[in-house]
């Protein structure tokens, strides 16, 4: 009878010891964890429990006592999530259950990079390659070899599209955008990324041109939408500007456009065109060759584009710019002229090329 007492005592005593072992555990789950401002916490490929709690108990974030409650919590949890590599932002706030849900998810923090519309492909290249948080691996490799590379990548049934877009040269292959990504994503896959934006937006709006327009392929219709960016002070202008050289097209007046004469110049530009550079021939010279120059001078965005395949319509055949980062318009050369002696020969002390 004693014997039947002393393990019932023993048993109520357990008991009451897993009662308040579970209330403990509870309250400390449910306890805010001692983050005083938003930092960002990188779980290592490979990392175990027992590294990532030492981790947490040096940033002073789990107290050392918690550290079996941390471990019960990760091992034993109902979903049976395994804590993710990567990298996480900690915000106040925070609880040791929410911080292993956190730390169990896909919630990593995502940085971004931009690609410029009207940069070329090597300066967008460079805005990847200055990302710190971007794998670099295309150092050494040309441009051409880069997109050489993009292309033997397309999937099956993208390679038609390439084609069509006639990707010889890589010159406006990628889609200017911002884009998003994980810390250790690589360069090359940005550009695949940028590459493959830039074949669907492409071929959605050519899908959508005007008729009797004088491109034939895509990749006209890009090469034009280029020019029409580095032309292009105000967006509010691209259709207009669009016209205007579509209108020389279908008359067979040379464009005569200042950026592609800088595009052929290369490294030889120095910040101002002189009558030589106009006079010089090279590809890109359109003040001397007629028609499209071969390929596009820069990343081309969708506004762009649809100014390319839908320009407005109207009967003007030049422009100026005023020096406030729009245009003049004219439909005749002595209009254009006086345009000329107006806004280029007397310009104004705050003349600039761009808007504000």
């Amino acid at each position: 009878m004693k014997l039947i007492k002393v393990f019932l005592a023993l048993f109520i005593i357990a008991a009451l010891a897993l009662s308040v072992s579970l209330v403990w555990y509870s309250k400390k789950l449910e306890q805010v964890l001692p983050i005083s401002k938003p930092l960002v916490y990188e779980v290592e490929r490979g990392s175990t429990t027992n590294a990532i709690i030492k981790d947490l108990q040096a940033l002073n974030i789990l107290e050392s006592p918690l550290q079996l409650v941390a471990k019960l919590h990760v091992l034993h949890k109902e979903l049976g999530a395994r804590l993710k590599a990567g990298e996480f932002r900690l915000e106040p706030g925070l609880t040791l259950e929410s911080l292993f849900t956190l730390l169990s998810s896909n919630e990593h923090v995502r940085y971004k990079v931009t690609l410029v519309e009207g940069s070329t492909f090597a300066e967008a290249r460079l805005a990847i390659e200055t990302v710190p948080e971007i794998k670099n691996t295309l150092e050494g490799i040309s441009d051409q070899d880069v997109l050489n590379r993009l292309q033997s990548m397309s999937v099956s049934g993208q390679a038609e599209e390439s084609s069509e877009l006639g990707f010889s040269h890589p010159e406006a292959s990628i889609y200017p955008d911002t884009y998003f990504f994980h810390k250790g994503e690589t360069d090359f896959s940005i550009l695949e990324r940028a590459h493959a934006r830039l074949k669907t937006v492409m071929l959605e709006e050519w899908d959508k041109k005007q008729d009797k327009l004088p491109i034939k392929s895509p990749y006209e219709a890009l090469i034009l939408a280029s020019i029409v960016e580095k032309e292009t002070g105000q967006p509010s202008e691209r259709s207009e500007i669009a016209g205007v050289f579509v209108r020389r097209l279908n008359k067979g007046m040379r464009l005569q456009t200042d950026p592609t004469v800088i595009y052929g110049l290369g490294d030889s530009y120095k910040g101002n065109i002189t009558r030589k550079h106009l006079r010089d021939y090279t590809p890109y010279n359109t003040y001397r060759i007629n028609g499209l120059p071969p390929t596009p001078i820069a990343l081309a965005g969708r506004e762009a584009i649809h100014a390319a395949l839908n320009p407005k319509p109207g009967k003007t055949l030049y422009f100026v710019a005023r020096g406030d980062g729009s245009h003049a318009f004219s439909e005749t050369i002595q209009q254009h002229n006086k345009a000329v002696r107006e806004f280029q020969l007397r310009r104004k002390s705050d003349y600039r090329s761009a808007p504000k």
